[in-house]
Protein backbone atom coordinates (compact mmCIF):
# COMPACT_ATOMS: atom_id res chain seq x y z
CA UNK A 1 0.00 0.00 0.00
CA UNK A 2 1.40 3.46 -0.46
CA UNK A 3 1.02 6.33 1.66
CA UNK A 4 -2.20 8.44 1.53
CA UNK A 5 -1.53 11.64 -0.26
CA UNK A 6 -1.61 14.69 2.35
CA UNK A 7 0.03 17.93 -0.08
CA UNK A 8 1.42 20.64 1.37
CA UNK A 9 -0.89 22.81 3.18
CA UNK A 10 -3.30 20.98 5.47
CA UNK A 11 -5.81 22.13 8.19
CA UNK A 12 -5.61 21.23 11.96
CA UNK A 13 -8.86 21.63 13.89
CA UNK A 14 -9.97 20.51 16.89
CA UNK A 15 -12.32 17.73 16.90
CA UNK A 16 -15.61 19.43 18.12
CA UNK A 17 -15.32 22.08 15.94
CA UNK A 18 -14.70 19.94 12.54
CA UNK A 19 -18.05 19.73 10.56
CA UNK A 20 -18.63 17.66 7.60
CA UNK A 21 -19.49 20.78 6.11
CA UNK A 22 -16.34 22.73 6.87
CA UNK A 23 -14.47 19.97 5.69
CA UNK A 24 -16.47 20.15 2.28
CA UNK A 25 -15.71 23.98 2.40
CA UNK A 26 -12.06 23.14 3.23
CA UNK A 27 -11.72 21.00 0.30
CA UNK A 28 -12.77 23.18 -1.94
CA UNK A 29 -10.74 25.95 -1.23
CA UNK A 30 -7.83 23.42 -2.07
CA UNK A 31 -6.45 22.41 1.51
CA UNK A 32 -5.31 18.96 0.81
CA UNK A 33 -5.64 16.97 4.34
CA UNK A 34 -7.64 17.53 7.19
CA UNK A 35 -6.14 16.42 10.77
CA UNK A 36 -8.82 16.32 13.32
CA UNK A 37 -7.20 16.79 16.80
CA UNK A 38 -8.62 16.06 20.68
CA UNK A 39 -8.23 12.86 20.71
CA UNK A 40 -10.61 11.64 18.37
CA UNK A 41 -12.89 8.10 19.80
CA UNK A 42 -11.43 5.20 18.84
CA UNK A 43 -14.51 4.58 16.74
CA UNK A 44 -13.09 7.35 14.11
CA UNK A 45 -17.05 7.73 13.46
CA UNK A 46 -16.14 11.55 12.51
CA UNK A 47 -13.25 10.63 10.33
CA UNK A 48 -15.79 8.46 8.33
CA UNK A 49 -18.03 11.55 8.41
CA UNK A 50 -15.53 13.88 6.73
CA UNK A 51 -14.50 11.32 4.43
CA UNK A 52 -17.89 10.78 3.54
CA UNK A 53 -18.79 14.67 2.83
CA UNK A 54 -15.59 14.89 0.59
CA UNK A 55 -13.88 13.34 -2.24
CA UNK A 56 -10.30 14.28 -2.92
CA UNK A 57 -8.58 15.08 0.49
CA UNK A 58 -6.97 13.03 3.19
CA UNK A 59 -8.60 12.51 6.56
CA UNK A 60 -5.36 12.18 9.15
CA UNK A 61 -6.28 12.20 13.24
CA UNK A 62 -3.72 14.65 15.30
CA UNK A 63 -4.03 12.18 17.03
CA UNK A 64 -6.27 8.79 18.34
CA UNK A 65 -4.32 8.50 21.90
CA UNK A 66 -2.85 5.33 23.20
CA UNK A 67 -4.08 5.18 26.33
CA UNK A 68 -7.67 6.14 25.50
CA UNK A 69 -8.42 3.15 23.32
CA UNK A 70 -6.86 -0.07 21.97
CA UNK A 71 -5.50 -1.03 19.15
CA UNK A 72 -7.75 -3.70 18.08
CA UNK A 73 -10.54 -1.54 18.36
CA UNK A 74 -9.03 1.45 16.46
CA UNK A 75 -7.27 -1.07 13.83
CA UNK A 76 -11.22 -2.70 13.36
CA UNK A 77 -11.74 1.08 12.65
CA UNK A 78 -9.25 1.74 10.24
CA UNK A 79 -10.32 -1.22 8.10
CA UNK A 80 -13.82 -0.32 8.45
CA UNK A 81 -12.84 3.18 6.59
CA UNK A 82 -10.03 1.86 4.42
CA UNK A 83 -12.59 -0.57 2.62
CA UNK A 84 -14.82 2.37 1.57
CA UNK A 85 -12.24 5.23 1.21
CA UNK A 86 -9.15 3.25 0.17
CA UNK A 87 -5.89 5.49 0.29
CA UNK A 88 -7.24 8.58 1.84
CA UNK A 89 -7.08 8.14 5.84
CA UNK A 90 -3.94 8.29 7.43
CA UNK A 91 -3.96 7.10 11.25
CA UNK A 92 -1.92 9.23 13.70
CA UNK A 93 -1.59 7.99 16.87
CA UNK A 94 0.44 9.40 19.97
CA UNK A 95 0.93 8.61 23.86
CA UNK A 96 -0.57 12.34 24.86
CA UNK A 97 0.33 13.46 28.22
CA UNK A 98 1.82 12.92 31.72
CA UNK A 99 0.55 14.94 33.60
CA UNK A 100 -3.29 13.65 32.14
CA UNK A 101 -3.16 9.67 31.97
CA UNK A 102 -2.51 7.97 34.87
CA UNK A 103 -1.45 5.19 33.17
CA UNK A 104 1.39 7.00 31.69
CA UNK A 105 4.22 4.76 32.35
CA UNK A 106 7.17 3.91 30.23
CA UNK A 107 5.39 5.58 27.41
CA UNK A 108 7.73 4.14 24.48
CA UNK A 109 7.50 1.24 25.16
CA UNK A 110 3.36 1.35 25.46
CA UNK A 111 3.83 2.86 21.57
CA UNK A 112 5.63 0.01 20.46
CA UNK A 113 3.34 -2.35 22.02
CA UNK A 114 0.35 -0.18 20.54
CA UNK A 115 2.29 -0.30 16.58
CA UNK A 116 2.32 -4.16 17.15
CA UNK A 117 -1.35 -4.32 18.04
CA UNK A 118 -1.90 -2.04 14.78
CA UNK A 119 0.23 -4.80 12.77
CA UNK A 120 -1.63 -7.67 13.97
CA UNK A 121 -5.33 -5.57 12.96
CA UNK A 122 -3.63 -4.76 9.71
CA UNK A 123 -3.25 -1.45 9.74
CA UNK A 124 -0.50 -0.68 7.29
CA UNK A 125 2.80 1.02 8.04
CA UNK A 126 2.37 3.51 5.40
CA UNK A 127 -1.13 4.34 6.96
CA UNK A 128 -0.10 5.52 10.24
CA UNK A 129 2.15 8.42 11.92
CA UNK A 130 3.38 9.01 15.48
CA UNK A 131 3.18 11.88 17.03
CA UNK A 132 6.81 12.90 17.87
CA UNK A 133 9.04 15.71 19.54
CA UNK A 134 12.16 13.93 20.99
CA UNK A 135 14.92 12.06 18.90
CA UNK A 136 13.58 8.35 20.60
CA UNK A 137 10.32 8.59 19.04
CA UNK A 138 11.07 10.35 16.06
CA UNK A 139 13.58 7.67 15.47
CA UNK A 140 10.45 5.50 16.09
CA UNK A 141 8.13 7.16 13.47
CA UNK A 142 10.87 6.59 10.85
CA UNK A 143 10.99 2.59 11.54
CA UNK A 144 7.35 1.55 12.50
CA UNK A 145 5.10 4.19 10.54
CA UNK A 146 5.03 6.49 7.93
CA UNK A 147 6.71 9.14 9.20
CA UNK A 148 5.99 12.63 12.61
CA UNK A 149 3.13 14.41 13.09
CA UNK A 150 5.10 17.32 15.47
CA UNK A 151 2.38 19.42 17.54
CA UNK A 152 3.59 23.29 18.50
CA UNK A 153 6.83 23.33 17.05
CA UNK A 154 9.13 25.70 15.12
CA UNK A 155 10.75 25.33 12.10
CA UNK A 156 14.33 24.57 14.06
CA UNK A 157 12.38 21.27 15.24
CA UNK A 158 11.58 20.77 12.02
CA UNK A 159 15.13 20.78 10.75
CA UNK A 160 16.42 18.85 13.58
CA UNK A 161 13.18 16.49 13.32
CA UNK A 162 13.88 16.00 9.04
CA UNK A 163 17.82 15.07 10.60
CA UNK A 164 16.53 12.37 13.06
CA UNK A 165 14.07 11.27 10.67
CA UNK A 166 16.34 10.96 7.02
CA UNK A 167 14.66 11.05 3.90
CA UNK A 168 11.61 9.74 2.70
CA UNK A 169 9.83 10.35 6.00
CA UNK A 170 6.75 12.42 6.02
CA UNK A 171 7.20 14.93 8.08
CA UNK A 172 3.75 16.63 8.90
CA UNK A 173 4.10 19.60 11.59
CA UNK A 174 1.54 21.43 13.31
CA UNK A 175 1.52 25.40 12.91
CA UNK A 176 -0.67 28.07 14.60
CA UNK A 177 -1.85 30.84 13.02
CA UNK A 178 -3.58 34.32 13.59
CA UNK A 179 -4.42 36.18 10.83
CA UNK A 180 -4.27 39.41 12.43
CA UNK A 181 -1.33 42.13 12.76
CA UNK A 182 -2.77 43.87 16.00
CA UNK A 183 0.18 42.31 17.76
CA UNK A 184 -1.20 43.06 21.33
CA UNK A 185 -4.29 41.00 20.40
CA UNK A 186 -2.77 38.60 18.31
CA UNK A 187 -0.50 37.59 21.62
CA UNK A 188 -3.63 37.48 23.68
CA UNK A 189 -5.48 34.66 21.29
CA UNK A 190 -1.51 32.77 21.14
CA UNK A 191 -1.29 32.57 24.97
CA UNK A 192 -4.46 31.33 25.33
CA UNK A 193 -3.86 28.59 22.97
CA UNK A 194 -0.42 28.04 24.49
CA UNK A 195 -1.36 28.24 28.12
CA UNK A 196 -1.75 24.60 28.94
CA UNK A 197 1.20 23.34 27.41
CA UNK A 198 3.32 25.39 29.10
CA UNK A 199 2.72 22.81 32.30
CA UNK A 200 3.05 19.75 30.58
CA UNK A 201 6.63 18.08 30.57
CA UNK A 202 7.04 16.47 27.43
CA UNK A 203 6.41 20.04 25.45
CA UNK A 204 8.19 21.82 27.97
CA UNK A 205 11.41 19.94 27.58
CA UNK A 206 11.26 20.03 23.74
CA UNK A 207 11.60 23.67 24.11
CA UNK A 208 14.16 23.43 26.41
CA UNK A 209 15.88 21.23 22.94
CA UNK A 210 15.53 24.41 20.89
CA UNK A 211 17.23 26.84 23.41
CA UNK A 212 14.08 28.51 25.94
CA UNK A 213 15.11 29.04 29.60
CA UNK A 214 13.16 29.14 32.28
CA UNK A 215 12.34 32.85 31.76
CA UNK A 216 10.42 32.06 28.40
CA UNK A 217 8.61 29.62 30.28
CA UNK A 218 7.54 31.16 33.24
CA UNK A 219 4.01 32.67 33.48
CA UNK A 220 2.07 33.07 30.21
CA UNK A 221 5.03 32.31 28.36
CA UNK A 222 7.72 35.14 27.21
CA UNK A 223 7.00 36.94 23.96
CA UNK A 224 10.24 35.11 22.20
CA UNK A 225 8.59 32.03 23.04
CA UNK A 226 5.08 33.03 22.04
CA UNK A 227 6.03 34.34 18.86
CA UNK A 228 8.18 31.49 17.49
CA UNK A 229 5.38 28.77 18.24
CA UNK A 230 2.60 30.80 16.84
CA UNK A 231 2.76 32.83 13.51
CA UNK A 232 0.03 36.16 13.12
CA UNK A 233 -0.10 38.65 10.33
CA UNK A 234 -1.22 39.07 7.41
CA UNK A 235 -1.08 36.15 4.69
CA UNK A 236 2.02 36.63 3.27
CA UNK A 237 3.62 36.68 7.35
CA UNK A 238 1.96 33.28 7.72
CA UNK A 239 3.18 32.39 3.81
CA UNK A 240 6.95 33.07 5.40
CA UNK A 241 6.32 30.61 8.14
CA UNK A 242 4.90 28.36 6.14
CA UNK A 243 7.90 28.33 4.11
CA UNK A 244 10.40 28.26 6.65
CA UNK A 245 8.90 24.86 7.62
CA UNK A 246 8.91 23.47 4.39
CA UNK A 247 12.76 24.57 3.77
CA UNK A 248 13.76 22.87 6.84
CA UNK A 249 12.20 19.42 5.51
CA UNK A 250 9.04 19.21 6.54
CA UNK A 251 6.76 17.54 3.82
CA UNK A 252 3.33 19.31 4.74
CA UNK A 253 2.22 21.95 7.25
CA UNK A 254 -1.10 21.46 8.82
CA UNK A 255 -2.74 25.20 9.88
CA UNK A 256 -4.14 25.25 13.09
CA UNK A 257 -6.42 28.88 12.74
CA UNK A 258 -6.90 30.36 16.15
CA UNK A 259 -9.76 33.21 15.70
CA UNK A 260 -12.21 35.13 18.45
CA UNK A 261 -14.47 32.80 20.02
CA UNK A 262 -17.83 32.77 17.81
CA UNK A 263 -16.46 34.05 14.73
CA UNK A 264 -16.98 32.14 11.38
CA UNK A 265 -13.08 31.06 10.18
CA UNK A 266 -14.26 30.53 6.49
CA UNK A 267 -12.91 33.90 5.46
CA UNK A 268 -9.86 33.32 6.83
CA UNK A 269 -9.25 29.83 5.49
CA UNK A 270 -10.09 31.39 2.07
CA UNK A 271 -7.41 34.63 2.53
CA UNK A 272 -5.19 31.94 3.50
CA UNK A 273 -5.72 29.57 0.60
CA UNK A 274 -5.30 32.48 -1.94
CA UNK A 275 -1.36 33.20 -0.43
CA UNK A 276 -0.33 29.57 0.63
CA UNK A 277 -2.11 27.28 -2.23
CA UNK A 278 -2.44 29.96 -5.08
Amino acid sequence: MTRPTVGEIGVWQARPAFTPKLALSLEQLGYTALWVGGSPDGDLRLVEELLDATTTLTVATGIVNIWKDDPQTVGASFNRIEAVHPGRFLLGIGAGHPEATSEFTKPYAALESYLDGLDAAGVPVESRVLAALGPKVLRLSAERSAGAHPYLTTPEHTRQAREILGAGALLAPEQKVILSQDVDHARGLARQAVQMYLGLRNYTSNWRRLGFGDDDLAGEGSDRLIDALVVYGDPATVKGRIDEHLAAGADHVNIQLLTDPGTDPLDDYRKLAEALIG
